[in-house]
């Protein structure tokens, strides 16, 4: 039996997963689309952990005059084109952003310059080529300094991607490309910590006077989450051809479609089930299909379906932004929760840090691969829905972060309800609610939605559903054991003053209505009243 390939899991330089031999999804026809569109400047939008790095240090060996990359390509799709002859033909300027970040502007700002620094001292062989006392020589050597020089200000680091261009170009007479992955990470953390006014006017001439009218440059390619706004602070970076989850160009390279991952599964002993759909699947990008492809590379590996694609990375910018959100975004996010498509008004135009609204906070959510898009309306509104099992679970952990939950407070009360200790169950509730009444204040279906979030903690044990039809009407909550010994639990909720009434009359609902037809063994029935801080609790056990 041939020994499987290692899969590239946090592995994203093209070079080492093709030398090394890992397995590798072919995208290379996606720069045959980046030649073939010739945008001066273009900017692909797409959720972390899509493949972006992995593309762009490809998009990065085709076409590096410095390197020798044939064997890297050989076998694979591009080779079959005309645009094979590019290869190695043309300078590159890379420059990854992904870990530029810092509590403070000193911090962020070293971290920006070592990244700069480092793709400067990898010309500084080839400007010892140039002529003694040429500008661009004498321009390269006093940059190298000031990126060296600690204590430099981020001022003098506005002209470095604009001037390392000519450079570039001088050294081998060809305009080079310029290649950025994660531009907008450090714009994400001057706006998490609170310095990003401060440094706006630096990031839009930063990138303006490198990527507009500048005679130097050939191409640009820039990959991120977030777009960039077209007014406010970026007005001197409004020239960028925008890519995002809605358009067919560059779609099928970033995700894997079906076919993908049915082969590399196959691959791997494991087949492309209902399951697997539900859990990585949903996602639709420019018309195609796409998977999550961490998390199918993570399932291929381990064989197991968890929320892989949870654990990764930051979700400051979403959390803070649901966090803000009004009451008009709660009413389509409910909807969406119950796991239905919602029609809600979105842009893409503009991204969420530059301007805050419902509309930006729709499209950072579709960019960022919280919601797909199932279909545009017109240039305001389309129809979303959360893509699959997977997402909906960082939802529900999202809103019990929102919520200033206890993690630990949590996995207790949810295995005090299981185990059918209701008296510890609701002592450990109501502590709950009273800390997030705020939370609650805002929601008309508060309780219901922070529940649901609640139930982050038995997924894989329980298959957890909202307004499900069942029996006679829809339960507000049910939760189908999926482990035969565990007893399924239903939950109804009612708010208003009268909470004991209330709650006799949510249970009461849910044995007239048979909201339990369907399900099999021990199950427990629960009637849950609000009023505002104050809950109440009626529960029965039922043998099905």
């Amino acid at each position: 039996m041939a020994l499987k390939k290692k899969l590239p899991i946090g592995n994203d330089e093209f070079r080492e997963v093709r030398e090394l031999d890992y397995y590798y999804v072919d995208k290379s026809l996606m720069i045959q689309e980046f030649i073939e569109m010739g945008d001066k400047v273009a900017l692909i939008a797409r959720p972390r952990r899509f493949g972006k790095t992995l593309n762009l240090t490809m998009v990065r060996e085709f076409f590096d005059i410095t390197a020798d990359s044939r064997p890297l390509f050989e076998g694979l799709a591009i080779m079959d084109t005309p645009c094979a002859s590019q290869m190695n033909t043309l300078p590159i300027i890379y420059l990854t952003f992904k870990n530029c970040r810092g509590v403070t502007v000193e911090e962020l700002i070293f971290t920006l310059k070592r990244e700069l620094l480092r793709e400067y001292l990898r010309y500084a062989g080839i400007v010892e080529t140039l002529p003694e006392g040429s500008f661009e020589r004498e321009n390269f050597y006093e940059i190298l300094d000031t990126l060296k020089d600690k204590k430099s200000s981020y001022i003098y680091l506005t002209n470095c991607l604009v001037d390392l261009t000519s450079i570039a170009a001088a050294c081998f007479k060809e305009k080079p490309i310029m290649l950025i992955d994660e531009y907008d990470q450090p714009i994400m953390s001057s706006y998490e910590y609170g310095y990003h006014d401060e440094l706006g006017a630096f990031f839009s001439t930063f990138y303006g006077s490198a990527m507009k009218g500048n005679s130097n440059l050939r191409q640009a390619l820039l990959t991120g989450i977030q777009r960039v706004a077209k007014e406010s602070i970026f007005s001197q970076f409004n020239n960028p051809q925008i890519y995002t989850v809605i358009d067919r160009e560059y779609a099928p390279y970033f995700g894997m479609t079906p076919s993908e991952v049915s082969q590399l599964l196959r691959e791997y002993g494991l087949e492309l089930t209902d399951e697997v759909r539900k859990m990585y699947d949903g996602y639709l990008i420019g018309g195609y299909e796409v998977y999550n492809p961490w998390s199918v590379l993570n399932y291929a590996k381990r064989g197991s379906l968890e929320n892989y694609w949870v654990k990764t990375s930051s979700n400051f910018l979403v959390r803070k932004a649901l966090s803000h959100a009004d009451k008009n975004f709660w009413d389509r996010f409910d909807e969406l929760a119950a796991g239905k498509p919602a029609t809600v008004w979105l842009t893409l135009d503009t991204s969420f840090v530059e301007r805050e609204s419902n509309y930006s906070l729709w499209g950072l959510l579709a960019n960022a691969g919280y919601i797909t898009v199932v279909q545009r309306l017109d240039s305001n509104s389309a129809v979303v829905r959360i893509p699959n099992d997977e997402v909906m679970a960082e939802f529900q952990m999202l809103v019990t972060e929102i919520a200033g939950i206890d993690g630990q407070d949590l996995n207790r009360m949810m295995s005090c309800l299981i185990q059918g200790d209701m008296d510890t169950f609701f002592s450990l509730y109501k502590d709950i609610v009273i800390s997030c009444t705020s939370y609650m204040d805002a929601r008309e279906n508060a309780y219901h939605m922070l529940f649901l979030g609640m139930c982050i903690t038995l997924r894989g044990k329980y298959e957890v559903t909202s307004n499900l039809e069942a029996g006679y009407g829809r339960s507000d909550i049910t939760l189908r054991a999926l482990i035969p010994e565990k007893p399924n639990i239903i939950v109804e909720f009612k708010q208003g003053e009268d909470i004991e009434s209330l709650a006799e009359q949510a249970l009461r609902q849910i044995m007239e209505q048979k909201y339990y037809h369907g399900l099999k063994g021990k199950t427990i029935c629960v009637g849950l009243a609000h009023d505002k801080k104050r809950c109440h609790i009626d529960h029965n056990m039922i043998e099905i």
